[in-house]
């Protein structure tokens, strides 16, 4: 399946149907989101690493960088990663062409505890998941896979906590999906705006 808008500056068919915002952002935040079914065709280097750098220059506590990312896009390296993905998420992201394990230092250059590493590690992922989609890729994040096994098998140092594994490729037909994934397959809505922000001190 092929983009045929650009997707930072239209919306695509399928999120204008599903998504509406209530004030004006770019169709690029509209157009992200998260699909399961992916194509056969493979992810350039210069793509991959165009998301890896966007996601790179993040904002992060004290200019810290906490991120650390390991990718697998050899036949090897992903087979590697399938051994720790959970059967449920392994029978869809076995498909795709790169995947990517997110991890963060707990610690600061100089030891300290760096109490900001998940917040600034989440904006790195969402850096990441935007660029990615005005390249045309699909990225879907995923919590479902032994966090110990991927530990080991990857050499992930024990100061490091493991937090996704991201799924990074070209869109594929839902029908390569079970029936059940095939329903979900499409773009998710949002809660009203006003039921996530308040104002000053107010409570609802």
């Amino acid at each position: 399946m092929s983009l045929t808008v650009n997707p930072v500056e239209n919306l695509t068919s399928e999120v204008e149907k599903c998504r509406k915002s209530e004030h004006s952002v770019s169709p690029l935040f509209l157009n992200r989101w998260s699909p399961r079914a992916y194509s056969e065709r493979k992810v350039s280097d210069e793509d991959l690493y165009s998301i890896l750098e966007a996601a790179h220059w993040a904002p992060s506590s004290f200019n810290d960088q906490p991120w650390r990312f390991f990718i697998a896009k050899t036949e090897a390296q992903l087979k590697t990663f399938h051994e720790f993905l959970f059967p449920f998420n392994r029978s869809w992201a076995e498909k795709a062409p790169a995947l990517i394990l997110i991890a963060s230092s707990k610690n600061r250059d100089n030891g300290d505890p760096n109490g900001a590493h998940v917040f600034d590690t989440g904006t790195a992922w969402g850096y990441l998941a935007l660029q990615a989609t005005a390249l045309g890729l699909s990225t879907h994040a995923m919590g479902g896979f032994d966090k110990e096994k991927a530990r080991q098998l990857l050499n992930v140092p024990d100061d490091f906590d493991i937090h996704v594994v991201i799924s990074v490729g070209y869109r594929g037909e839902k029908e390569t999906l079970n029936e059940q994934l095939q329903e979900r397959e499409n773009p998710s809505i949002r809660k009203s705006l006003q039921d996530v922000i308040f104002e000053g001190t107010e409570n609802k």
